[in-house]
């Protein structure tokens, strides 16, 4: 089974391309979603995972992003022959405030308007021509909306908040917790998050969305998280009590884990200590 990630030398498409052996779709590959002759590419593969994305949430790159995200999703979509895989990777945050009126949350979780930027807006309207080419050109699609997917840093990448952590641990830096460390989150391990796309290259579905996170078992405040930290790496945290990053939106965000778990047979296994201690 042939495998391209694109996007396959940023922060996690480093390590799902590892996990699957696959080839890179990247710019650091010389290869441009924005390139409709690049883009073709696909027609070569049995399964695609597009990571490759524009992550700035600035408003003076809201055209860009949009460009890249929109644009770049379709001209790959267009070139996806029948019966491979497309799996897109999403993200929770196109649900905005409205994920703050759930404990745990689920697919059916509104995403209205509610101040998102261009990127979490992007995301979403990609989903719909995921969905569109998917159907018209008959291949299977998986779209997961991702909640915090965390691995081990890569040379040349930014990490996300929990790579970050870790990082500044390791090195005695000042860590700023948002909202006095009172947010909560559920985290994955990106093996995880790998094992998902196996897990729906590997079933019978032919279109589905899911939310993809921790789930309940592996959610905690972010005070928690660095406390859990300091466990597995025996390092003591230094952080600025005085200098506190504003509150998030959401506040809290616990995924609702049903659906992967009943259409897929998927749940995570890397429990957050052994994957905490990788990051280390």
């Amino acid at each position: 089974m042939k495998i391209l990630v694109t996007g396959g030398t940023g922060f996690l498409g480093t390590q799902i391309r590892k996990y699957f052996e696959a080839d890179d779709f990247s710019r650091k590959s010389n290869l441009d979603v924005l390139n409709l002759q690049d883009a073709t590419i696909v027609e070569n593969y049995d399964v695609v995972i597009h990571l490759a994305a524009e992550l700035d949430k600035s408003p003076e790159n809201a055209e860009s992003v949009f460009l890249t995200n929109v644009e770049g999703t379709v001209n790959l979509l267009r070139s996806m022959r029948e019966n491979s895989v497309f799996i897109f990777a999403s993200t929770k945050d196109v649900y905005g405030r409205f994920a703050d009126n759930y404990a745990e949350v689920g697919e059916g979780c509104q995403t209205l308007y509610s101040g998102q930027s261009a990127l979490e807006w992007s995301k979403l309207i990609a989903e719909r021509y995921v969905e569109f080419y998917a159907h018209q050109n008959k291949f299977r699609s998986g779209i997961f909306r991702l909640s915090t997917i965390y691995a081990p840093n890569s040379e040349g990448n930014t990490p996300n908040f929990v790579t970050h952590y870790a990082e500044a641990i390791n090195f005695g830096e000042r860590l700023q917790l948002p909202a006095n460390g009172n947010p909560r989150r559920d985290l994955l391990h990106v093996k995880d998050f790998a094992r998902a796309c196996e897990a729906f290259t590997d079933s019978v579905i032919r279109h589905g969305l899911y939310n993809l996170g921790g789930g309940r078992e592996n959610a905690l405040t972010l005070r928690e998280l660095v406390e859990k930290m300091e466990q597995v790496s025996n390092l003591q945290a230094i952080i600025d009590e005085e200098n506190l990053l504003p509150s998030p939106v959401p506040m809290n965000y616990v995924t609702d884990l049903s659906l992967i778990t009943q259409e897929l047979d998927w749940s995570p296994e890397i429990s957050l200590e052994e994957g905490l201690k990788d990051l280390f």
